[in-house]
């Protein structure tokens, strides 16, 4: 006899999404708060980051480049993501790819060239998500 019931895989994969999800709003959480220690608590130690540019090898590059951010052109930022999707290629791992943006301190909306595209990948490792890479290219090219 064949079983269509496929509840317990659902009920594991949305599980899995939420635990996901809540790692990306810590990760925004952290940037309103331009808390750059918070920020980078849930990357693992050999996450890495590309952005225009700029290439950080792990977790403290990352906390290092945000921290002179948040004291410096980011100071009062926040960012703003919006999750277009979110898969589970193999067990354990998740990509996410969101649209984002930063609006800079004073602004209520983001200017074009602060608007962004955006891949996460992450990881589950001991029962928790982390973020293991990020990539950032602009959406709007000139």
């Amino acid at each position: 006899m064949t079983s269509t019931d496929t509840t317990p895989v659902q009920a594991e994969r949305d599980d899995a999404e939420r635990a996901v999800l809540a790692v990306l709003e810590d990760v925004y959480a952290a940037w309103a708060a331009n808390d750059p220690d918070a920020f980078v608590a849930d990357y693992t130690a050999d996450a890495t980051a590309l952005l225009p540019g700029t290439h950080l090898r792990d977790k403290e590059e990352i906390r290092a480049a945000m921290a002179a951010a948040f004291a410096g052109p980011l100071k009062g930022s926040r960012a703003v993501h919006d999750v277009q999707s979110i898969r589970f290629p193999g067990p354990r791992t998740a990509l996410v790819i969101s649209k984002g943006a930063i609006l800079l301190a004073g602004e209520s909306e983001p200017r074009n060239e602060n608007r962004a595209l955006d891949s996460w990948v992450l990881s589950e490792q001991d029962g928790a998500w982390r973020v293991r890479g990020f990539h950032n290219c602009p959406e709007h090219t000139a």
